[in-house]
């Protein structure tokens, strides 16, 4: 693990952290579905957004902070799938860390005073590219991974627990009752941005 922790240790902020995550390319799981831990994503030079966000949070906890992720999840029944950020504070305002392959759920500098702040952050610019149907409406309850000891950070096996545990904590809507019918769908200029990728599909 030593080479490993040599180059998490030099991802000392939460910028040098998503700077390196951006140019880490995606994991498109060409095999099937993975969530590998950081060491399997060190190594294979790749990963999608849960992977990212527990490397992230491994960089944050060798820097002295909480390792946490928080879940962001779409409408049921739309054809979107969950997003994972790792969270960090500075002078008690929450930020967040995303690997996306996307030009808008990404970074987020610590401006906001509560989870529920910076997950409405990502409400506007999450929408459905085939329809502008925004559909993001809940948030997890932030999971500190140190519950789960070290094992998971160099672990060959896929940490499909980690990702079940987070799906099963406590979930916050966002919208308030009987206002989703008010929410407009994203203009031309939005959907145009929302097809930019930083990594093209294989």
């Amino acid at each position: 693990m030593r080479a490993e922790e040599r180059v998490l240790r030099g991802l000392s902020t939460p910028i040098k952290v998503q700077d390196f995550l951006d140019r880490l390319p995606m994991n498109w799981e060409k095999n099937g579905d993975t969530h590998m831990s950081p060491r399997r994503v060190l190594r294979e030079k790749k990963a999608h957004c849960i992977e990212g966000a527990l490397l992230a949070a491994t960089a944050l906890w060798l820097a002295g902070e909480p390792p946490l992720i928080m879940n962001l999840s779409p409408r049921l029944g739309k054809s979107d799938d969950d997003h994972v950020v790792a969270l960090y504070k500075r002078n008690g305002f929450w930020g967040a860390i995303s690997k996306t392959n996307h030009a808008t759920i990404r970074f987020r500098d610590p401006l906001y005073r509560t989870p529920r702040e910076l997950a409405l952050s990502y409400f506007h610019e999450w929408f459905l590219n085939s329809t502008g149907e925004k559909v993001l409406e809940c948030y997890s309850k932030p999971l500190d991974l140190r519950k789960f000891g070290t094992d998971w950070l160099t672990a060959e096996k896929d940490l499909w627990h980690i990702a079940d545990a987070l799906s099963e904590r406590k979930h916050y809507f966002l919208i308030p009752k009987g206002n989703w019918r008010y929410v407009r769908r994203a203009d031309a200029m939005e959907l145009k941005a929302g097809k930019l990728v930083e990594w093209k599909t294989p």
